[in-house]
């Protein structure tokens, strides 16, 4: 349709090619703003490409993630002398944050004389995108003039690189100095919270959007859905979901997801079945969801329909955690022998997950036989899997053979497996605490060891045993 419109003037101008150029670096086939590109420079009208054809051509080669590419439109606006355009400037930093190449970001960002706000905060949302955190947020405090954009850059860094509390430091502080939270700060705040485990704090950021009338975009009830689904508030987060104007494919999946995860499998399908009558198209993340929700309770023939259904249907190739969820819904159902062929027929290289959901139900259905299998077969994998040890020890520990269980853990100090410590967080007034088994660097450790005690004490009394 665009090429027939171009197609009408006998002699396009610059303008219209670039036009044409940032349509189509912003629609389902980038790619196409090369054909344009090629048009300017085989015109017969003696025209150049100049800053904007340049700044839309990087940003086609950031969404289609061709490096190759990337590197011969910045050799070409060398070419033609736009290296010290800022708008190209920041378009390259961005480009090659999205390639993953933080060091062509770096001399980048050092060739420019005096960055402006536009090329800083590219770079600081480079370095926060890329995990290199600590230079962001060093040039972020330097920056005479920061807007909500660079705020939230690096609000967003921390909390993608799981710096929560960093994230939220930085939004109370955005706040203090007056700077316009809107919805793009929130989505990070959120998610933010999630990560932590901060149910709290997310109550709070979720009052915060509602108190200030912030716009619900699909981003963030999204990641609200994800938030309370995860802290186990399914009744909230699908509140959050029906009060949404517009959904996505993500959305769906975020909601089909919590469903599933926090046990109400039957639910899970009913919202897949909404979601394909409402035309949304489901994704390989999708199928994850309806998968793991089968699985959590045990809908066996569901499952499998909607397996094959991914493949024939909707022609998605089952990825690793596909099959791995496959082999978990037979083996948590007792069907020990169809996760086992399950696993045999898999035309990809079983992984770790698959193998560790069959050793986990060798465990609770009692197979030591199968389970001695899953052990061997994770350790060819991974020699110093640890949670596979502890399985396949825990497995022999429930029928009290101490003997075997004995000889596992001198198997694991042979071969140099140490245990990871058991770890738990929890908020209180908003301070988070975190506990590790054997630490006792706690400022109030004296306090707490005499509280558990006496804990223990009530739990003898009231006839509970523990080993």
């Amino acid at each position: 349709m665009l090429i027939a419109v171009l197609d009408q003037y006998e002699s396009p101008n610059l303008f219209t090619f670039n036009s044409m150029i940032r349509a189509y670096c912003k629609s389902s086939i980038p790619q196409k703003s090369f054909d344009f590109y090629n048009r300017i420079l085989y015109s017969r009208n003696n025209i150049s490409p100049d800053n904007y054809t340049f700044n839309f051509l990087v940003r086609t080669c950031a969404q289609l993630l061709e490096q190759e590419m990337g590197f011969s439109v910045h050799g070409a606006l060398i070419k033609h002398g736009f290296e010290h355009d800022p708008h190209v400037q920041s378009g390259l930093i961005f480009m090659y944050a999205e390639l993953g190449c933080l060091n062509s970001c770096h001399r980048v960002f050092e060739a420019i004389f005096q960055p402006d706000l536009v090329c800083q905060t590219a770079m600081v949302s480079a370095c926060a995108k890329c995990g290199d955190v600590n230079f962001a947020r060093q040039l972020f405090d330097i920056m005479p003039e920061r807007d909500p954009v660079t705020w939230n850059a690096m609000i967003a860094g921390y909390a993608q690189c799981g710096q929560s509390t960093e994230a939220l430091d930085l939004f109370y502080l955005m706040q203090i100095e007056g700077v316009r939270v809107n919805e793009v700060s929130m989505v990070s705040v959120v998610s933010a919270c999630t990560h932590s485990g901060a149910l709290d704090q997310g109550r709070w950021a979720h009052a915060y959007i509602e108190r200030n009338k912030l716009r619900m975009t699909v981003t963030l009830g999204t990641a609200l859905i994800d938030m309370y689904a995860k802290f186990g508030n399914m009744e909230k987060a699908m509140e959050v979901f029906w009060g949404m104007k517009e959904k996505n494919v993500y959305t769906w999946t975020s909601a089909i997801g919590g469903l599933g995860i926090n046990g109400f499998g039957e639910k899970c399908l009913e919202l897949f079945s909404l979601m394909k009558q409402d035309g949304v198209h489901p994704n390989g993340a999708t199928f994850v969801s309806v998968l793991r929700g089968c699985s959590m309770v045990g809908l066996v023939d569901e499952g499998m329909k909607h397996f094959y259904s991914m493949i024939k249907l909707y022609g998605i190739e089952p990825q690793l955690e596909h099959y791995g969820l496959m082999v978990d819904l037979h083996a948590r159902a007792g069907r020990l022998d169809e996760a086992l062929n399950f696993i045999n027929n898999m035309p990809v290289k079983p992984h770790n997950g698959a193998w560790g959901a069959l050793l986990n139900a060798c465990r609770v259905y009692k197979n030591k036989e199968l389970g001695e299998l899953a052990l061997r077969k994770i350790v060819e994998l991974d020699a110093k899997n640890d949670g596979a040890f502890v399985l396949f020890s825990n497995m022999y520990a429930d029928s009290k053979n101490w003997e075997t269980v004995t000889n596992v853990r001198q198997v694991m100090k042979e071969k140099g497996v140490k245990k990871l410590p058991g770890c738990s967080v929890i908020e209180v007034d908003g301070e988070f605490h975190e506990f590790i088994v054997g630490d006792d660097s706690h400022p109030r450790y004296n306090e707490i060891e005499i509280m558990l005690s006496e804990i223990s004490r009530l739990l003898r009394f009231s006839g509970y045993s523990y080993y």
